[in-house]
């Protein structure tokens, strides 16, 4: 069964297979190259410094998934806006775990006293898309050919929800 919870040092790794096969694999991160452990490192010891949860999804011990919150925008009049990550295992997906991994990240939104959650989907990425809007996200903007990868142009949704 699967079960969330926040995310330790201890799951980088397992955060980093996934994220790798995510960059690697499809367009949900407009990046071309493989993190490192030690980006990985990095990137969670900012969450904590900054305050923001990081969650896992675990089954049977191992991480299928995982998903935070951080800053919208880097400028003081965003501070009440964050932006949400969800990524699940390749051969986990369609199992409901993002909607596992959604939940907390909204209601720690708010503990937070976050105002808005912004999503930046890639536009051809209907499951997120369906997701968000599952848990009142509306699409706010369309930008078009603002990405590049996989010899093609890519097409940025941001969804948004109002707490």
């Amino acid at each position: 069964m699967v079960q969330t919870r926040r995310a330790t040092v201890e799951d980088l790794p397992q955060m980093l297979e996934i994220y790798n096969d995510v960059i690697l694999n499809t367009t949900a991160v407009y990046e071309y190259n493989p993190h490192t452990l030690e980006m990985r490192k990095q990137w969670f010891e900012t969450k904590q410094q900054q305050g923001f949860p990081v969650f896992v999804a675990e089954d049977n011990g191992e991480v299928v998934g995982f998903s935070s919150i951080g800053p919208f925008r880097a400028w003081a009049a965003y501070k009440y806006s964050v932006e949400n990550s969800i990524y699940v295992k390749s051969i986990c997906r369609g199992r409901g775990i993002s909607k596992l991994l959604m939940q907390p990240l909204i209601e720690a939104s708010k503990q937070l006293g976050m105002h808005t959650i912004i999503a930046g989907i890639d536009a051809t990425n209907e499951a997120s898309i369906a997701l968000h809007k599952k848990f009142g996200f509306e699409e706010v903007a369309h930008f078009k050919q603002v990405g590049y990868k996989f010899d093609r142009w890519l097409d940025l949704k941001f969804l948004q929800l109002i707490l």
